[in-house]
């Protein structure tokens, strides 16, 4: 059996390089310090790595090595590119129960050039507009993974859409309390950043508010950042057109279990 082992950051951040989309989340992680990750060493590098926190992320070749430490972990998901999560998944299953819910084919998505201007009113989120923005994100949450975080973690939901804020990680357009958008930067690295939790209040939908909204957050993210990515349910029809709509590519595929 491959023999794991807890990773330097530079090995870390080298294996990341390889492909910067698929594991910008990885590499945001690792750079801030949080988690814990083991790897599996290959020639001149890294041939796997995988990270231990709220979720588990594997990435790289012979993922199923890191079934053992999974099935210890109390993590919440496993996510990532759709092969690592194949493989890893293939030697766990038969001692996890069934799963909440397990998306394959989920479409990668990343923009690399300047959209047309949306002429929003996107903006920065405030720590003032945590109470507006805590049922939407929850509201978010429920239709990505099936799961209301509220009901499963109030507090600690509450402290992490807090800290999304403070870190400058969220943005919305709001008006007369009706959130037209939001958006969260889930990973932020030199290479890419990757959002999350695009949203529109669902009586807000269909007037092309969160277009014109993705746009200028997409605008004003590739000023410093060479590349903007996502990943979406294959279901989610909706979501798709959207990012497509202001130029985004498919690039790949995720697959996400939620434990």
């Amino acid at each position: 059996m491959a023999k794991l082992r807890t990773p330097p950051l530079s090995q870390v951040l080298a294996f990341c390089a390889e492909n910067p989309v698929e594991r910008v989340f990885l590499e945001d992680i690792a750079r801030r310090g949080l988690g814990r990750f083991l790897a599996v060493a290959g020639d001149g590098g890294l041939q796997a790595l995988c990270h231990f926190g709220m979720n588990i992320g594997p990435a790289g070749l012979d993922c199923g090595v890191f079934a053992r430490q999974a099935l210890a972990s109390s993590a919440r998901m496993i996510v990532g590119a759709e092969r690592a999560v194949d493989e890893l998944w293939l030697e766990a299953a038969r001692h996890f129960p069934p799963p909440h819910r397990d998306s394959s084919r989920e479409p990668v998505y990343e923009l690399r050039e300047l959209p047309e201007p949306g002429e929003s009113g996107l903006r920065p989120a405030r720590s003032s507009d945590l109470d507006l923005l805590i049922p939407s994100c929850a509201a978010a949450h429920e239709e990505e993974l099936g799961l209301n975080p509220i009901e499963r973690d109030r507090d600690g939901f509450r402290w992490r859409t807090r800290v999304q804020i403070t870190a400058g990680r969220s943005w919305l357009w709001e008006e007369k309390g009706h959130i037209l958008f939001k958006a969260e930067a889930s990973a932020w690295t030199p290479s890419a950043v990757q959002l999350q939790q695009v949203w529109t209040d669902p009586e807000m939908r269909g007037r092309g508010y969160a277009r014109r909204a993705l746009r200028d957050l997409c605008r004003l993210l590739l000023e410093s950042t060479p590349c903007v990515c996502l990943f979406a349910r294959a279901e989610n029809e909706p979501a798709i057109r959207l990012y497509e709509s202001v130029g985004m590519k498919p690039s790949g595929y995720f697959r996400s279990i939620v434990l």
